[in-house]
């Protein structure tokens, strides 16, 4: 199966070329390569490949800048998602999707489920959100799925900056009012092979939005002291340390980030059979990966 994967360079669609199964024919681009906010770029591009499925992995995801770059956000979220989508339902092929708990306004005690009321905050979760309802308009066999607190060993992610800052420094001041779920691109990348697996046995799945993300349950505080522990555990860091907890009013941002930003997975577990992965295990085995 020749499969395209789009934002082949970050942290899952790094993930998803390296963890593609032997069935699969990966043709991975990164933005140097496809510009998804060209419609004539993507159309060629889908033209020359001719896949049999499209793995959207490209984002803008810089979710402050994006407060003052709004066009830059709805170009690559919503925009470049729609041309993807208008493409793959002309080949009447899936296009898999990656989107974001930013969709929510993060006002929620329990964990969000699928059905539930979107609300954005700010400029990114509003583009992703878009991105999700324009794909959903254009192409018949879709599959959104939703994660949070995506880390791993390629890329840009808070558990890179942390073991950063803490070889930097003796005390670090970190959010612990915020609750979420840690998810690794690994788990991610592998739940979509697993979807794709189950689209080429059956040649049919439960289209829609799905939930994916690791359990259980931290703040950033929680996450950050987890981290630093597996790490001096590990080599990576010969002290640990002080971490402070701090609230968000303490560490103010342009974009506001979700207080709430707890996923329900048992739609996917249920349907798909997609099962969340522990984040202290994939921790452990992202840490593995680094350079000490």
């Amino acid at each position: 199966m020749r499969v395209l994967v789009c934002g082949a360079r970050g942290q899952v669609g790094h993930e998803l070329m390296r963890l593609a199964p032997e069935w699969v024919e990966p043709v991975g681009l990164g933005s140097a390569e496809l510009d998804v906010t060209d419609p004539q770029a993507v159309s060629a591009v889908v033209r020359d490949v001719r896949p049999e499925l499209i793995i959207n992995a490209s984002a803008y995801t810089a979710v402050d800048r994006a407060e003052s770059d709004v066009a830059g956000a709805y170009a690559v979220n919503r925009d470049g998602v729609g041309y993807l989508a208008a493409e793959a339902q002309r080949l009447g092929i899936p296009l898999f999707h990656i989107s974001t708990d930013y969709v929510f306004s993060g006002d929620a005690s329990e964990p969000y489920r699928e059905d539930q009321p979107t609300g954005p905050t700010g400029v990114y979760g509003a583009s992703k959100l878009a991105g999700e309802q324009v794909l959903a308009a254009t192409c018949s066999r879709h599959l959104i799925l939703r994660t949070s607190w995506v880390f791993g060993s390629h890329g840009a992610n808070f558990v890179k900056t942390m073991l950063r800052l803490g070889r930097e420094r003796e005390e670090l001041a970190v959010v612990a009012d915020q609750q979420g779920c840690p998810t690794s691109a690994r788990s991610i990348a592998q739940a979509l092979w697993h979807s794709a697996a189950l689209w080429r046995r059956d040649a049919v799945l439960e289209w829609g939005v799905y939930h994916f993300a690791g359990q259980p349950a931290v703040s950033w505080h929680e996450f950050a002291v987890e981290i630093f522990r597996q790490a001096r555990e590990s080599g990576l860091l010969v002290h640990i340390p002080r971490v402070r907890p701090i609230t968000s009013q303490e560490y103010p941002t342009p974009a506001r980030r979700p207080l709430w930003s707890v996923l329900d997975c048992s739609k996917g577990r249920a349907r798909l059979g997609l099962e969340p992965a522990p984040w202290q295990e994939e921790l452990r085995l992202v840490l593995a990966e680094l350079p000490s």
